[in-house]
């Protein structure tokens, strides 16, 4: 247990607690999901030197750790509600990295309207490990899930792919970052919240583990095969001056939070009038069809290309 824990909760996580968190004092939260919503929960955790920098300020880590969840609310095409947060810190941690660290989650905390219930803090030997539970809520039935792709349905993808590997790269000092935009996009994340997805899309999931292999969990869950148009996956300028090979890199790198999305043709209209609405760019970069659940990478003559790595691996 961390010294002074209970002061350390009173001090920096209190002014952040929701309702239902009844001022972080009791064993546990009450939750009252808005009338006729289903509720959405989903987890995940960051590690020091695994998920973000050993130096990282502790207010970019607050901030990605919100956001990492909240792209997986957003892949369900539901809103946010609450969170809880588990956290083990080196017992000399001081109190300065606290007060960053939740200054972090009280900004993200107004610009998403979620609140903390609870959670949990204790301490390691080990580096800085950061979970958090988030909550959601969804009109009954409504929830995008990855098993619904079908033949024939197209495969759409949010905003820009492989900023994120580029970023981390940049941060590295490994390559150049004139405007701070690679090294933005790695640290902060954009959930795609709120884009009422249902009726228009048959699949869903963010992109976290890199985009070939997120992909393939939407060919396995719905137990089809899955084309993806290389040249097609949209790059911004940096992904582009990165050479031939970045796609091949740069869609099995991660870090992208984007949305991967399975629309029927009949539906591509009324995608494109959300995207309009939101101010957000989704581009055709595949097919699914008939056949053994697996991605092929498909060149722009309509040849099969080796699509490399597969992307991040937890274990």
């Amino acid at each position: 247990m961390l010294p002074a824990e209970f002061s350390l909760i009173a001090r920096h996580f209190a002014p952040l607690a929701g309702d239902g968190a009844l001022g972080l004092t009791d064993d546990a939260a009450i939750i009252t999901p808005p009338a006729g919503r289903e509720l959405v929960v989903t987890a995940d955790a960051m590690v020091a030197g695994v998920h973000f920098l050993l130096d990282e300020k502790p207010e970019n880590i607050a901030r990605k750790l919100l956001r990492v969840n909240l792209s997986d609310i957003a892949a369900m095409g539901a809103n946010p509600l609450y969170y809880l947060l588990s956290l083990s810190a080196p017992s000399g941690l001081r109190d300065e990295w606290f007060a960053g660290f939740t200054h972090g989650l009280a900004l993200d905390q107004a610009r998403y309207n979620v609140a903390l219930l609870g959670g949990d803090t204790t301490s390691t030997p080990g580096p800085i490990t950061l979970s958090v539970t988030m909550f959601g809520h969804v009109a009954p039935g409504t929830a995008l899930r990855r098993s619904g792709a079908r033949a024939g349905d197209n495969l759409y993808v949010t905003g820009l792919i492989g900023d994120g590997v580029l970023g981390l790269r940049a941060l590295r000092g490994e390559i150049p970052d004139l405007d701070g935009s690679l090294a933005a996009h790695y640290r902060f994340p954009e959930p795609r919240l709120g884009l009422n997805l249902h009726g228009i899309a048959h699949a869903a999931m963010d992109i976290s583990d890199g985009l070939i292999q997120d992909a393939s969990h939407i060919a396995r869950a719905s137990g089809i095969a899955l084309e993806i148009e290389v040249a097609r996956v949209p790059l911004s300028a940096a992904g582009r001056a990165a050479g031939p090979d970045f796609v091949a890199s740069g869609v099995a790198g991660g870090d992208d939070y984007e949305l991967l999305l399975a629309v029927p043709p009949e539906r591509e209209n009324a995608l494109q009038e959300v995207a309009a609405s939101h101010g957000l760019i989704f581009t055709r970069i595949g097919r699914f069809v008939a056949g053994a659940p697996d991605v092929r990478g498909i060149a722009a003559d309509g040849s099969f290309v080796e699509l490399g790595g597969r992307g991040w691996s937890h274990f």
